[in-house]
């Protein structure tokens, strides 16, 4: 992919999360009235199989597993691989990601469903599973653009946010903000790291290729 394409791809992405944050806590009325509806309208499809789903989601998708096991076993496996650069470059985006939403998480301090199923940590917005979802899938489809990768990378990602909906352990926006929130850090560093990660050189080198892209 053309890196000013993912360049910006990137900063509109962060952007967007930024200004639904923004949009949704800051003179408007909570819950907002998209966030209301699908929260009503998920809470009668709720089946024992469908929560029993859902809560497998909310501990594959969260805590230790997807913040130590998952970025480990990813990391270790293109090290094992010999693709040690892709593995710095999935690590860079595991911890970039997670520090974004947690900073976002305590900037909007948005409050979360009342009725949610199951206890979850402090702020609503954006979602940090569907974010590390979204950071996952495009690690992937970045490395290795293939179209069933990013099939089943788009899907991952609306599977984790339809669960954390039906456990009302989020509002929709927040999960549109975590995809965004994921999707856009790792495009911003694919734009300035993808060419090292690809073949030998320097990071300087990226760094300063990056520059003449944005300046053009």
């Amino acid at each position: 992919m053309n890196r000013r394409v993912l360049l910006w791809s990137g900063v509109g992405c962060v952007a967007l999360t930024f200004a639904l944050g923004a949009l949704l806590t800051l003179g408007f009325a909570h819950p907002f009235a998209l966030d209301a509806w699908w929260n009503e309208a998920v809470s009668g499809f709720r089946t024992e199989e469908l929560i029993a789903f859902a809560h497998a989601m909310d501990r594959v998708g969260g805590g230790w597993v997807a913040v130590y096991l998952v970025p480990v076993l990813v990391i270790v496996a293109f090290v094992v691989a010999r693709r040690w650069r892709s593995g710095l470059f999935a690590a860079l985006c595991f911890l970039a990601s997670a520090g974004a939403v947690q900073l976002l998480k305590h900037l909007f301090g948005r409050a979360r469903p009342e009725d949610m199923l199951v206890l979850s940590d402090y702020g609503s917005f954006p979602s940090g599973h569907t974010a590390n979802a979204a950071t996952l899938a495009f690690v992937f489809a970045v490395l290795f653009p293939s179209v069933w990768i990013r099939i089943a990378g788009a899907l991952w990602i609306v599977l984790m946010a339809l669960s954390r909906t039906f456990l009302s352990v989020h509002w929709a926006t927040d999960t549109i903000g975590g995809a965004l929130l994921g999707a856009g850090v790792v495009l911003l560093l694919a734009a300035w790291l993808l060419p090292w990660v690809r073949r030998p050189g320097a990071v300087e080198e990226a760094a300063d290729s990056l520059d003449d892209t944005a300046t053009h």
